[in-house]
């Protein structure tokens, strides 16, 4: 079973339901893996979802990084990539498969350039972040554009654009 916790701190909008939200997005994004189980596994699968400011992220991706910069979204695995596929059979009764931490000021300036919704934008980063979660990666022009297509893929099944197309 797969819980997703999201907790929005000031100034993120209050009128939309993060957790729900940020729900369907790691449930998209994880039914395109191979990892699709995990959302109906007996252990509780659980990914917490950080909705923050440019500060605390510039923090985090100094201190775990070592890049002294606000990023649009940062991802912490906790499961290593060769345990993934036994946790649906796994005997614990909870598995934090990670966190996803996302900068407030870093997003809504990208979603203005994209001419997008904060909203869709902070979706797609959590798509994103998923797919980070179970190892996912673009280190190379292959497994970018591999991550790429199923973003835009789990997007399109929440309603939303490709993220990468061309802007007129």
């Amino acid at each position: 079973m797969l819980s997703v916790e999201a907790h929005a701190a000031t100034p993120w909008p209050d009128a939309l339901d993060w957790e729900v939200r940020a729900g369907d997005a790691v449930a998209a994004a994880l039914a395109l893996t191979p990892y699709a189980m995990l959302a109906d596994a007996a252990p509780l699968v659980e990914v917490a979802v950080r909705l923050t400011d440019d500060a605390e992220v510039q923090a985090l991706n100094r201190d775990f990084r070592g890049k002294d910069k606000p990023t649009n979204v940062l991802s912490f695995p906790q499961v290593q990539d060769d345990l993934l596929e036994g946790l649906a059979n796994s005997d614990d009764s909870e598995i934090l498969l990670g966190d996803i931490v996302l900068a407030r000021e870093t997003c809504a300036r990208e979603a203005d350039e994209k001419r997008i919704t904060l909203t869709d934008h902070a979706t797609h980063l959590i798509v994103h972040g998923t797919l980070h979660l179970v190892g996912y990666d673009h280190m190379d022009d292959a497994s970018a554009a591999a991550m790429e297509a199923l973003e835009v893929k789990a997007l399109a099944s929440l309603g939303i654009g490709n993220p990468y197309a061309e802007l007129d």
